[in-house]
Formats: structure tokens, sequence, C-alpha cells
């Protein structure tokens, strides 16, 4: 932090239980789908999160944790010995350029297709298609079709997945693990009434529809200590077409499952940039203070001086950003130097597959002015 930082709050250490960070200051989660059809990380990859490294902590992309997880073109996965030797590059670079770095844990659930799985549906909690915009498959465009509803087999399967992931990501080097709950992907459909019709022990009430998280994040805690895994959610979220009338219920019943885990943080999509379901009044850092006791991570929206509030009330412990980061690789630096920020980056180089191009071609501050 520099001696008048101009992100006071942003810019203080934090120390999770056995890890201190720079700053509060996170690299949200951002799919880039710059890994190729290999899914294996590269060297591009790796220039990109040590750009991005004056972050206190990234989250990595959202990382598939089997074949069976994937339903995004070009996204990296963690279940190949080439996958964790790709993940190496990136996390040396990460601790080379001084910060930490989490995997995040992804299964996309229904939001996928069958031209990912040999001509397979895709599995979920229930049956229940999207209902919304055409997916991007390795065919092209093409409708949303009806998921499979996983056997107790498959359950048990795809948690072991977890635990085989969360051993990959330890030998890729990792700081830690996200479990990656929200924006309508796996767990997430076994979280929501919506998409959870299950009548067995993963469906009906609250408390089965939370079984099938709090079982993958034991899962992953046999292979990291809990203080080095945390989950990220999202109560408010239409993404993948969610939201549920009990989501009230459901996620105050989920932070409450977590809470006595010792886990390393909550991360919560709490803000409503990225869609809003709007079945009631949105859920807040506050309703999750009353009932998880660990660090909380906010995310979706924030700007610097929302980022500065948040900490400074303690509503949140850090704040995480994403699409600043794209276009701002320093972003943490002009946050607390209080340098302007670059125009937000177009949509279409987001998940492009042109390599540099808006992807690590965004000058730090020093080198645009």
């Amino acid at each position: 932090m520099s001696p008048m930082s101009h992100a006071p709050n942003l810019m203080t250490p934090f120390t999770f239980p056995e890890l201190e960070v720079a700053n509060r200051v996170v690299l949200a989660p951002m799919t880039r789908a710059r890994a190729g059809e290999s899914r294996v990380p590269n060297d591009l990859m790796a220039t990109y999160y040590r750009q991005r490294s004056n972050a206190g902590l990234l989250i990595s992309e959202a990382t598939t944790i089997s074949e069976r997880a994937n339903g995004w073109v070009h996204s990296p996965g963690v279940y190949t010995q080439e996958m964790v030797d790709g993940w190496r590059k990136v996390t040396d670079a990460v601790h080379d350029a001084g910060s930490r770095i989490f995997l995040q844990l992804w299964h996309c659930g229904r939001a996928s297709h069958s031209d990912f799985h040999g001509g397979e549906p895709p599995l979920a909690a229930s049956a229940v298609k999207i209902d919304g915009d055409e997916i991007h498959t390795p065919e092209g465009k093409k409708p949303y079709e009806t998921p499979r509803a996983m056997t107790a087999e498959e359950i048990a399967a795809t948690i072991a997945d977890y635990r085989i992931a969360a051993e990959n990501a330890r030998v890729a080097g990792f700081d830690g693990v996200e479990v990656h709950a929200a924006n309508g992907y796996l767990i997430d459909t076994f979280l929501q009434s919506k998409t959870n019709h299950r009548e067995d022990a993963y469906g009906g009430s609250v408390e089965n529809r939370t079984r099938f998280l709090t079982d993958v994040v034991q899962a992953v805690m046999t292979v990291w200590p809990s203080n080095r895994v945390g989950v990220r959610l999202s109560p408010n979220g239409s993404f993948n077409d969610m939201g549920s009338p009990d989501y009230r219920e459901q996620f105050t019943r989920a932070a409450k499952a977590l809470d006595p885990l010792g886990l390393a943080y909550l991360h919560l999509l709490d803000g409503l940039a990225f869609g809003f379901h709007e079945l009631g009044e949105p859920m807040t850092l506050k309703d999750f203070r009353g009932v998880f006791g660990g660090p909380l991570i906010a995310n979706c929206g924030y700007d610097k001086e929302q980022g500065e509030t948040a900490v400074e009330s303690g509503d949140a412990d850090l704040v995480a950003y994403g699409r600043p980061y794209i276009s701002n690789p320093d972003l943490a630096v002009r946050f607390d130097q209080g340098h302007p920020l670059a125009a937000d980056a177009p949509q279409d180089v987001w998940y492009s597959p042109t390599g540099a191009k808006g992807y690590t071609d965004y000058p730090p501050f020093a080198e645009a002015a």
C-alpha cells in the first residue's frame, strides 16, 4: 500500500487462517476460453495471470474436474497430467509475482450439451432443461437439451471426481481450491428447488438439497485443510435460467451448513450486475454475516468506492473484481494510486480464441499513460 493510498481499506493486508495476502482485492474467476481444444493451460494463460498478480488473491477461471464436466468450448480442465503440468506454469508465474491463487473446481451440469459428451446428454440434479439462449458447442450454436437426472452411482462418482481434481490442484501448486456452486452449474442445480425435483437423499427439503454441496466440500477437505477451501454461491442470480421462490431459506441453510467446516471463505455474488431473478428482495452480505462466521468475499458489479465501503463497514473482508480486471491488468495498483481505469473490454474478446488480443495485450497504467 502506498503511503497515501486512494483505497486504504482494499489495500490493507488480510490473513486467512495460515495464509496472508497482500491486499483485499481478489481477481474473480472468469472464463476466458484460451486453453484451446486440448483444455491444457498454456504459456499465454501464465502471462495473463502473472499480469494480474497485483491482486492479493487470484481465483482461477472455472476449471472442469473431469471430461464429463465439460460444457464450454476451450475452457481448461484439471483431470490429466498434461493439464496439471500446464497449471504448474500458471501457479509458478503467480507465486513468482508475489501473489496467491486458488483453483476453481467446476462441473457444468445441465449447462452443457451432448456434443461435449459423444452424444450422451448432459447430467444434472433433475431432468429440467435451461429455458434460454443457444449454447456454443464444439459443433457450433445449438439449442439447450434436457439433461439426464444423475443416478446415485453417478453422484458418488462425481464427488470422487471433485476429490481427484482437488488432489491435482495440490500437485499443480495452487494455494487452495474454490468449489463453484453458483451460476446454474451442477452444484447450484442441486441446491435450488427450481432444478432439483429429486425424491432421494439429495432432494425434497432444503437440508437434502444442500447435501450434494456439503458432500463435495467434505470430499475436497480430505485433500486440503478446510482453511484452504472456499465456496462460491449466487443467491440472487438468474444466469443459466436460475432462481427459486425459496432462495432465502435455501441459501441461508447452505451457509449455515458450511459455517462449522472452517472454510477459507464464502464467495458471494451479492451484486445484481450479472442478472437478478426478482423473486423477492436480494440477499445481502449482512444476511450471510449472521449465519457464516468465516471470511466473506463480495462480488459482482463493485467499483473501487463500493469495495472500500464494503470492507470498511465490515460487510465484506475482501472484494472480487472481474470485468474491470480484463482491461486493467494492474487494477489493484490503479486503485491504490488513484489512476483512472481503462475502458471496459468489448464482449467479443471475452471468450475469443484469438490468443493475446483482448487477453494479455492491455498495458498497465504506467505504459498506457
